[in-house]
Order: structure tokens, then C-alpha cells, then sequence
């Protein structure tokens, strides 16, 4: 869950929220920040924005990144913002509002169906008719939180250099295999990921080759090769750095998710 962003029109209007799965370094947000950006045509404008938005999520959390510049707005267009950022908004995770003028896109994660339906409603209620409304919202996926639970942030090992499964390794694909068998009507993706020591071409084929050993290991304990895709990312998707042996090892796995 990361990061919230607001933008009025003819800089592109949006506003995001993001929070960062882990720590981040730099400039970056820390996890739980809400990030405040764009342009707004007067330091009222912008002092209105920033207090509603503290108010909803507390001012320990905000970071302003809001700038005053020449902005051209549709009428009454803070107005309307005010309005939108209501309580509902924190039921938003993963996710971004985007307002572009009189277009309101939302994208990100809620618990069930009726948050989803109720934000787009608050939404949609708050605003005339000039403004059209997006939903992307999606409900999160229990399935999904079902495996990461059972992985439970663990490296699936396999021998150095090959595709083969170490013991440990098989210890947990037991554990995916009921888990598995209880995620109903949907494909899961196994992927496999690698650190970047060596050509990068070698480790896209070994990381594919750990994908699909763990997809024949599932089908031996009765998970359908139907149910599971495979796909090898090589080094292209670090969790941490490569520069230290701690960073190379978080790399090297195995990844789980539930197919959109």
C-alpha cells in the first residue's frame, strides 16, 4: 500500500495512493506515506487540499509535493475536489485516483464488491454532471492472500546452477499444494526469478526451467498442470539489491500470484 498524489487539470490531474510493500530509500515514501503532488493555481487552493487530505489520513503521514503554477481549471474544480476526498478513500489500497479535469478514474484494491460500488457512489454523488467516473477498482483477491500466507515470504530452494529441488524446497511446495487445492476456478502463476550473476540470457532459461520443476512437483501432488502457468523472469524483477550474498539469495525465488 503506497502513495497518493493529486494533480488539477492541465497538469495531469491525479491523485494516488501507494503503499510501498517494504522501506524505501532516498526520496522515495516510507511505507504508509501519503504523497501529495501536482499543481495548483494559488496557495489557498493548495493549503484547502492539504488539509483535507491530512485530516483523513493525519499529518505524520502527508508529504507535500504540491507546486503553485499557471493552471487552467474547469469551474469550481477545488470545489469538487474537497468533496471527493472523503472517509471512503482509506477503504483504497494498491490503488490511484486520477482526476484529469472532468474525468475521475479509480484504480487500486477494496475488501469486497459493495466498497467497491459505495466509492464509486460517493463519488459520483459528489460531483455534476459534467464529470464521468471510472471504476477500476478491484476487490482483493482472498485466493491471492491464501497463497501468500502459505509461502509466507520463504525461498524455495533448488540445487546451485540448476533446476533441480532441494529437500527444503520440496517441504514447501507440500504446503502450496493444499493451499493450492483450495483456490477454486482461477490459474496461478509460478514464477521464477534469479540474481543477476552471469549472462542474463542463461538465467531468463534457468528461471523458467525453476518454474516449470515446480509445476510438475504440484502436478505430483495432484495440482492440474491446467491451473498452473509458468514463466521465467531471470534477474529483471530484483526484491533486493545484488551487491550483497543476503540480496542475491532473496532473489533467487519462486513467486506465486493468482492470474487476472
Amino acid at each position: 500500500m503506497r502513495q497518493r498524489s493529486i494533480w488539477p487539470a492541465l497538469a495531469p490531474a491525479l491523485f494516488m495512493l501507494m503503499v510501498p510493500a517494504t522501506a524505501q530509500t532516498g526520496s522515495d515514501p516510507r511505507p504508509g506515506q501519503v504523497v501529495v503532488n501536482g499543481a495548483v493555481a494559488d496557495e489557498g487552493g493548495k493549503a484547502a487540499l492539504l488539509a483535507r487530505v491530512r485530516e483523513l489520513y493525519g499529518p505524520e503521514r502527508v508529504v507535500d509535493q504540491v507546486a503553485i503554477a499557471r493552471v487552467s481549471l474547469p469551474p469550481n474544480w477545488h470545489g469538487y475536489l474537497l468533496k471527493l476526498i472523503g472517509p471512503n478513500l482509506k477503504w483504497i489500497t494498491k490503488g490511484e485516483i486520477k482526476i484529469d479535469g472532468t474525468n475521475i478514474t479509480l484504480r487500486g484494491e477494496v475488501a469486497n464488491e459493495a466498497q467497491r460500488q459505495q466509492i464509486a457512489s460517493d463519488i459520483a454523488t459528489s460531483l455534476n454532471p459534467t464529470y464521468t467516473v471510472n471504476n477500476g477498482l478491484r476487490v482483493s483477491a482472498a485466493e491471492q492472500n491464501l497463497l501468500d500466507a502459505a509461502l509466507a515470504k520463504r525461498i524455495i530452494e533448488f540445487e546451485s546452477g540448476k533446476a533441480t529441488l532441494a529437500d527444503s524446497g520440496k517441504v514447501i511446495l507440500d504446503e502450496m499444494a493444499a493451499a493450492l487445492h483450495k483456490v477454486k476456478g482461477k490459474q496461478v502463476e509460478v514464477i521464477g526469478h534469479t540474481d543477476n550473476l552471469g549472462q542474463r540470457d542463461s538465467n531468463l532459461a534457468l528461471s523458467h526451467a525453476r518454474a516449470q520443476t515446480v509445476r510438475s512437483y504440484l502436478a505430483e501432488k495432484g495440482v492440474s498442470q491446467d491451473m498452473v502457468l509458468v514463466s521465467g523472469q531471470g534477474p529483471d524483477r530484483p526484491v533486493a539489491e545484488n551487491t550483497t550474498a543476503e540480496g542475491r539469495a532473496r532473489n533467487r525465488r519462486i513467486e506465486f500470484r493468482v492470474a487476472q
